[in-house]
């Protein structure tokens, strides 16, 4: 299960102008709003502000400008107002030179207000990216919105009914949003995310001149004049708005789902993350760097192994899958902080391989004192363990080489992955079997390798 930089990071997507029109420029500028109180918080914040609120190891602020950031934003103002220093140190903490905090003194009038303060700070841009803070957006929610290369809102068309009946309902035409407001009717919301040009801040005047100072008065004004685009949200994305202390545990259930990658085998999908994901919410909330819990993992890998050596097979065995469900736990981690980086993914793969060969030799050494023939024991092992490097370089060469990667959920099937090989360890030592654990592995590894080289010669072929 050991987790790749590709895997956890977005990369700037790309903009995709109208026909006939030159290159559209990416925004470069997000305006967070976060100088709200939320009143139906106050027994989770305690009086404090909403934006200092903590999910999946990060402040709900925090994760709105790593989001950002994530997605090649480049810059980040944050707008405080209630408890605008805690709220303002937060934000200079996450990326000194990246972000940088805006006060609103008529904050209390609504987000509206809010946004007025932004205006200095994005007055050379042709767009930029707003969100508020109690948003939160899965990976790759806001690159259709950021490619959009002109003014528009993402919209979810198909809310759950609670999203629906709480949200801000987005009134469409011709795939054109042209109303915000809580009482409007039809099937759509928005998701608190828009990429607004300069002439929202005239709106706003306008909207404050009739005692309308909301986010949603505000950009109706602006629809009047300059309609905006209707941007679905990406299918597989999600989002979540977080008023209440239901919400909040909701969007703590979603970023724990969310850790379940789409190449998971069977394993790791229905036996490992449903441990390791509740493991990884819980000590997200420390101050445990991911790699730790690699060498962890690494450690009781190499305990498991010495068991399985010394006949020790349910300990061995429960040590295994204990060192297998951790495996997950540090990319977990890395993900949950959206600080993932390719130095980690190199180590937990090392240590993975290490830790495989390990394993296998304690398994062969325990197969030799039950009576195995030295060779049989020792060629299963070989081969087994070419089995487990060759998986990881035959994936490696083919991204390397560009070649369209093989449907790698369904080769999880073969239960030929890592987290395979380690049940298949886990459950004979169980049952006192381990030349048949060699086999296993040896057989399903072979087997694995062999359909995913095939699937990407027919690739190459037919690319």
């Amino acid at each position: 299960m050991s987790d790749t930089l590709s895997e956890h990071a977005s990369t700037r997507p790309a903009a995709s102008p109208s026909a006939g029109a030159g290159p559209v420029r990416l925004p470069r500028v997000a305006v967070v709003l976060a100088a709200g109180r939320s009143e139906r918080l106050a027994d989770v914040t305690g009086g404090g502000s909403k934006a200092l609120v903590r999910v999946g190891g990060l402040s709900l602020l925090e994760r709105a400008v790593r989001t950002l950031l994530a997605s090649g934003i480049e810059h980040v103002v944050v707008v405080v107002g209630y408890q605008a220093g805690p709220v303002a140190a937060v934000a200079d903490r996450v990326a000194p030179g990246h972000v940088r905090a805006a006060f609103a003194e008529d904050w209390e009038r609504g987000n509206g207000a809010s946004l007025a303060a932004a205006e200095p700070y994005v007055a050379e841009e042709d767009l930029f990216l707003l969100v508020t803070t109690d948003h939160l957006f899965s990976d790759g929610a806001l690159d259709a919105l950021i490619a959009a290369g002109r003014p528009g809102v993402l919209v979810d068309h198909a809310p759950d009914p609670e999203t629906w009946a709480e949200g801000t309902r987005v009134r469409l035409h011709e795939e054109q949003a042209v109303a915000f407001s809580k009482e409007l009717g039809g099937p759509s919301v928005d998701c608190g995310a828009f990429l607004l040009p300069l002439a929202v801040f005239d709106a706003h005047r306008r909207a404050a001149a009739r005692g309308d100072a909301s986010l949603a008065g505000v950009v109706t004004e602006l629809a009047r004049e300059e309609p905006l685009a209707a941007i679905p949200l990406p299918r597989d994305a999600w989002w979540q708005d977080i008023d209440t202390p239901a919400d909040l545990r909701r969007a703590a259930r979603r970023l724990r789902r969310s850790l379940t990658k789409p190449t998971d085998g069977p394993v790791s999908r229905y036996v490992n993350r449903p441990l390791s994901t509740r493991m990884s919410m819980a000590l997200a909330h420390l101050p445990l760097h991911p790699d730790l819990v690699s060498v962890l993992a690494f450690l009781v890998a190499l305990t498991g192994a010495w068991a399985l050596g010394a006949r020790e097979g349910v300990v061995g065995g429960v040590l295994v899958h204990a060192a297998s469900v951790l495996d997950g736990v540090d990319g977990e981690i890395a993900r949950l902080r959206l600080r993932a980086s390719a130095g980690g993914a190199l180590l937990d793969g090392v240590l993975d391989r290490l830790g495989d060969a390990a394993v296998l030799a304690g398994v062969a050494t325990w197969s030799i004192s039950d009576g195995a023939a030295p060779t049989t024991a020792v060629l299963l092992a070989v081969a087994a363990t070419a089995g487990a490097m060759l998986s990881m370089a035959t994936k490696d060469r083919i991204a390397a080489l560009a070649i369209p990667p093989a449907p790698e959920r369904w080769i999880g099937l073969l239960l030929g992955g890592r987290d395979a090989r380690l049940l298949f360890v886990t459950a004979f030592s169980l049952l006192g079997l381990p030349l048949l654990a060699l086999v296993a592995v040896t057989v399903t590894s072979a087997l694995s390798l062999v359909v995913r080289l095939l699937l990407a010669r027919w690739a190459i072929r037919w690319a």
